[in-house]
């Protein structure tokens, strides 16, 4: 499916991917510096921003939407850098495992999504009536950390908490077992060799990094405890300098 994006800068390309009913302006406070020294690419997911819906809107067909647009800005094929917020920290983390990445940065997003799956389905009747908007609202104002009141606006103007496509994108959590989803989980992340940032805002709890560790050996984890579920806007300069500091790994490597 064809996705709005945008490209700015030149350099190594920087893939943006960015949270749940976000789009890809969600990026703004980063992009200017990116695009000194990258070519950076933004898309809006399917059903976000101004990219079309679709009928499927799992991990996967969101990760061949977004195959798709690289392919295009990089017609050299050379491997690009992601990063992703969210839900897009979930979408760079399939793709680097089904596709040729220089690294992904996974941005406060737990692999392990057994405690998102019992808040949501604890949800499921809400989520799929009337009180869905209160409930998104809800969910994202209990994850907002120290986020200035600005920024904490701009997100929320940009919003797109579109009913039939959140629950698309939840079917994973609402619609299978703690097994089933596990198993979902492991197969998404399998043959992942690239190196990988998982830079959480919100403490994933104990014994996280070791399951991490089962499943991408390599991942670095680190958490900026307290930030909430935006560290990188709370703190951009400190994301900035950790993000090419993590570049700057790749290339010594």
């Amino acid at each position: 499916m064809p996705l709005a994006h945008d490209l700015r800068g030149d350099g190594p390309l920087l893939v943006l991917v960015h949270g749940i009913t976000e789009n890809r302006r969600s990026w703004d406070p980063l992009t200017d510096d990116l695009a000194r020294d990258h070519r950076v690419l933004r898309v809006d997911l399917r059903g976000h921003g101004e990219s079309p819906g679709g009928d499927d809107y799992g991990i996967a067909a969101l990760v061949d939407d977004v195959a798709a647009v690289v392919a295009g800005a990089d017609p050299g094929g050379r491997a690009p850098l992601l990063v992703g917020h969210s839900l897009g920290g979930m979408v760079v983390t399939a793709y680097a495992a089904a596709h040729e990445v220089r690294g992904a940065v996974n941005v406060d997003q737990s692999l392990d999504l057994a405690p998102l799956q019992g808040g949501i389905q604890a949800q499921a009747d809400n989520l799929r009536g009337e009180a869905f908007p209160a409930v998104i609202a809800a969910l994202f104002d209990s994850m907002r950390g120290p986020l200035p009141d600005a920024e904490w606006a701009r997100l929320d103007a940009l919003r797109r908490p579109d009913q039939a496509v959140v629950l698309g994108i939840w079917g994973l959590l609402l619609d299978t077992t703690p097994t089933e989803l596990e198993r979902a989980v492991d197969g998404m992340v399998a043959g992942l060799t690239a190196p990988y940032l998982a830079l959480d805002g919100i403490d994933p709890g104990p014994g996280h990094a070791e399951w991490l560790a089962r499943r991408i050996p390599q991942a670095q984890l680190e958490v900026w405890d307290g930030l909430g579920h935006y560290p990188h806007l709370v703190e951009p300069r400190r994301f900035l300098e950790r993000l090419r500091a993590f570049e700057a790994d790749l290339a010594e490597g």
